[in-house]
């Protein structure tokens, strides 16, 4: 576990090192940012040494506080330099469950077009839409609650972003079943915007299901 003076050092050596560094460049001549990277190395053997998802977003859990400082220095003064800490950490804390942690990363990068690392092959903001969509879908199978307000703010930050429309209609989907019981007219938009983007995207029974439920209620004596 970080150290209160350990903690306070990474913020402020992350917060130096970004602000002085060059939009859309890596991190250079900054020491900690190696070092960084050497643990982040380190702890991606460990997690590649688990088998189970679920363990490993149990360790993921377990190691992200460590990252908590620097992301924390970097994105509150930083300009935009390529830090491929924080694009892990961003992919690690929807993993984890921290999905308020991860948008608040996507904030940041989104404006200064931040890249995924090298060994991730999708752009930033379709990692983020389609790895939150497929949480919001895993809470859904698993009858478990999902936050409205997190795909919400998702859909916000990637609504100017380029990319693949299958993506872009799992979030559409996974908002519109979400938004089922308490909206059904906002529920049955994002359907339809989801089938419109992709056809085979699995909404057309739900459509109808709300398509009825608004008929049954908006009818007389309904």
């Amino acid at each position: 576990m970080t150290s209160p003076a350990r903690a306070h050092f990474l913020r402020a050596t992350a917060a130096e090192a970004s602000a002085s560094a060059v939009s859309g460049q890596p991190l250079e001549n900054c020491t900690q940012y190696e070092l960084m990277l050497l643990k982040l190395a380190e702890d991606r053997r460990r997690l590649k040494d688990v088998q189970s998802m679920e363990a490993k977003a149990e360790l993921k859990r377990k190691l992200l506080p460590d990252y908590a400082p620097w992301v924390e220095g970097a994105i509150s003064v930083g300009k935009g330099a390529q830090d491929d800490v924080l694009m892990t950490v961003m992919l690690w804390r929807i993993d984890a469950g921290d999905y308020s942690g991860a948008l608040d990363i996507a904030e940041y990068a989104l404006p200064y077009q931040l890249v995924m690392p090298d060994r991730y092959q999708r752009t930033t903001a379709t990692t983020l839409a389609e790895e939150v969509a497929d949480a919001a879908k895993r809470a859904r199978d698993g009858k478990q609650h999902f936050e409205t307000a997190i795909l919400h703010r998702c859909q916000a930050l990637t609504e100017a972003e380029d990319m693949h429309d299958q993506v872009r209609a799992k979030l559409h989907k996974e908002l519109g079943l979400l938004q089922e019981a308490s909206d059904p007219a906002a529920a049955l938009a994002n359907l339809r915007r989801a089938k419109a983007l992709h056809e085979k995207v699995g909404v057309v029974k739900d459509i109808e299901r709300i398509e009825k439920a608004i008929k049954n209620n908006t009818a007389p004596g309904g």
